[in-house]
């Protein structure tokens, strides 16, 4: 692979990479400080004060509270990657020397243990999450030091990593469990790419490896604690934790919707690196399964609150739906790692589809509240009054006691400019995935030093161009296989290429327009991509929206709410030529296009007060409705909301 260097210039971006920096970072660390009225409290920075010895108290929040500081952490890095701040980065320095007050002598770093449980360490695998704690401290730990060359964080987490190393593995004396959540996996890929130091890779194996293994670890585990749980005596549930089976036997994505995500990562990560080909075949069968049999239209992915979890192919219930944020930024990570794995463009695809509607629509536009679940229909009575509802929330909440979801998507939001491109010196080829404007370094294979700048109207337009320029010395030009992705949402013909002008005749590979040639100084590429508004059927099968259909544009999914287009959204029936239309609403939510069409509504005046049912008669009547995109609902007064409407 080759060092490249990105950074993001597009305006519908930069306006996000704004948001995150200037709001959604200096928010959140007032809500790590327990300092925004009227949110939840989080405890997280004073249970690290509390566990440096710098104050006294009682440990608060969850058992992985601390995880939050680390995504937090993680998010300031890509930021300071992107544009340096020496204010933010001096609190984030004084907060890394907080966890290193909090770090013990062996290097274990965990303040539930320290101040809660002290001496029950490593004694419940399956519930606490030590070993999810200790990834997220790894990754912010990497970011944090790639940023800023900075080795503080990256010492305090070598040293824990180093202690894990020592207790877990098949080795007499060790422990030879695994994580309840799965993260660790990931993070010490990472570690071992920021150190070079193989035994992290063997680690992240081990724990993939050893998962799902008999005797059950887990089951041991509890008989050893008496059978005794923090939340729960019941056995543990092994499917709910992906430990049912090996995990190269695994075939269907169950259980928790996050660890799975996360775990399907750190697999294909390590089938690429240790060319692991049974692997990568698991990998390959869970990802059918989990984004042909198990996801939303967009990009949401656990259908039930039940465990956060799976359920079974084509149960995907809309008002019921979990879609929890982090599983979708989960699936993004995944869709990445599959990626390098092998250039295939429905990966991109998906990668897209969660980005531009569950990720983007889980944040509101002032960047201080926040959607958990990310339901596709939303009746705020129901949600309120109905037991089985009331997880779904129709406002984004300013924090949660269990906050995992907004530090996660700031960490996501700030190092976007890591999924656009991959770059291969032994392939000489140069992959796009995403269509975001941006300015893109690299090497050629021969020793040119290149730069890509993309500029790209998307998501609301389909054009997209890239100006190469060459370093001076290779005034003969160089040669690399330019590869753009072929989106699955264009629809009535073949994206246009043009180079210099002149239309071009292109190759397929995988699902990318493929142009090899030997590039010249100031070459220009056009890359026109047909954006439409289409009607979208669901499988017959995903019986939540038989008779249903979605609007989809580009790459972005629609939704009706209630402040357009008045109450009872159940009533309102599409047809194939509702003649849908498109108009620029700049003043709309920040500037947006939405979709007007026509439609019918059920006459609900013809329906008298104490009327429950009564033969069919009245024909509906004729309406206007307005669909906008859905990562811009819930930003205007709470309402119904709806993505899938009936079809007459």
């Amino acid at each position: 692979m080759n060092t490249i260097n990105v950074r993001i210039e597009d305006n519908f971006w930069e306006d996000y990479s704004a948001l995150v920096r200037d709001t959604v970072i200096p928010y959140q660390w007032q809500a790590l400080n327990d300092r925004v009225e009227g949110a939840e409290p989080s405890y997280a920075i004073r249970n690290f004060r509390i566990a440096a010895g710098l104050e006294e108290g009682e440990f608060g929040g969850w058992v992985f509270q601390d995880s939050d500081l680390y995504k937090w952490l993680e998010a300031v890095a890509y930021t300071l990657r992107s544009q340096p701040d020496p204010k933010l980065e001096k609190i984030a320095d004084e907060a890394i020397e907080l966890i290193g007050q909090a770090q013990r002598e062996d290097g274990y770093v965990n303040t539930y243990f320290t101040i809660k449980e002290p001496g029950r360490e490593w004694t419940n695998l399956y519930d606490e999450h030590e070993l999810y704690c200790a990834g997220h401290l790894i990754e912010a730990a990497v970011a944090y030091a790639e940023a800023t060359g900075k080795r503080r964080l990256l010492d305090i987490a070598c040293r824990f990593a180093d202690l894990i190393d020592r207790l877990f593995g098949l080795d007499a004396g060790q422990k030879q469990g695994y994580c309840g959540h799965q993260e660790i996996e990931l993070a010490l890929v990472k570690l071992y790419y920021a150190t070079g130091e193989q035994r992290y890779l063997k680690l992240s194996r081990y724990f993939i490896d050893q998962r799902g293994s008999l005797p059950s670890y887990f089951e041991e585990e509890w008989e050893r604690r008496g059978r005794k749980g923090p939340w729960s005596d019941n056995k543990p549930n092994l499917e709910m934790y992906q430990s049912h089976l090996p995990v190269r036997e695994q075939t269907t994505a169950v259980g928790h919707s996050v660890r799975a995500v996360y775990m399907y990562t750190a697999m294909a990560d390590l089938a690429r690196l240790t060319q692991d080909n049974s692997l990568k075949a698991a990998c390959e069968r869970l990802w059918d399964n989990t984004t042909r049999k198990q996801m939303y239209i967009t990009g949401g992915v656990g259908s039930t609150h039940r465990g956060e979890a799976f359920t079974f192919d084509y149960d995907l219930p809309n008002d019921t739906v979990y879609a929890e944020t982090c599983a979708s930024i989960g699936l993004i990570f995944w869709a990445r790692r599959m990626l390098q794995l092998e250039a295939k463009s429905e990966y991109a695809d998906i990668m897209e589809r969660a980005l531009y509607n569950n990720v983007l629509g889980s944040m509101s536009r002032d960047g201080k509240h926040f959607f958990y679940v990310n339901p596709l229909e939303v009746w705020p009575e129901a949600n309120k009054r109905n037991p089985d509802k009331q997880h779904v929330k129709p406002v984004r909440q300013a924090w949660f006691g269990c906050s995992c979801c907004p530090p996660n998507v700031a960490r996501l939001l700030s190092s976007l400019n890591d999924y656009i491109y991959d770059v291969s010196t032994e392939e000489n080829e140069i992959h796009v995935h995403l269509y975001i404007g941006s300015h893109l370094q690299f090497t050629s294979a021969d020793g040119c030093d290149v730069s890509l700048r993309q500029r790209s109207e998307l998501p609301w337009q389909g054009k997209v161009e890239f100006n190469v320029s060459l370093n001076e010395k290779h005034a003969g030009g160089t040669a690399f296989a330019l590869l753009l992705r072929i989106p699955n949402w264009h629809q009535s013909c073949q994206p246009v290429l043009r180079i210099n002008g002149e239309v071009q005749v292109y190759d397929v590979k995988n699902g990318y327009a493929q142009i090899s040639r030997i590039w010249n100084d100031g070459d220009v590429v056009e890359w026109s991509i047909p954006v439409e508004t289409k009607l979208i059927a669901a499988n017959p099968q995903i019986r939540a929206n038989a008779g249903k259909v979605a609007i989809q544009r580009g790459p972005l999914v629609y939704c009706v709410e209630e402040a357009d287009n008045g109450v009872l959204l159940s009533s309102l029936s599409l047809t194939e030529e509702s003649s849908l239309i498109e108009r620029e609403a700049s003043d709309l939510l920040g500037g947006c296009i939405v979709v007007e069409g026509e439609a019918r509504r059920e006459n609900t005046s013809e329906w008298l007060a104490n009327e429950l049912y009564k033969p069919l008669a009245a024909e509906p009547k004729k309406v206007r409705f307005t669909a906008i995109p859905y990562y811009l609902w819930g930003n205007r007064e709470a309402g119904e909301m709806s993505v899938w409407l009936r079809n007459s």
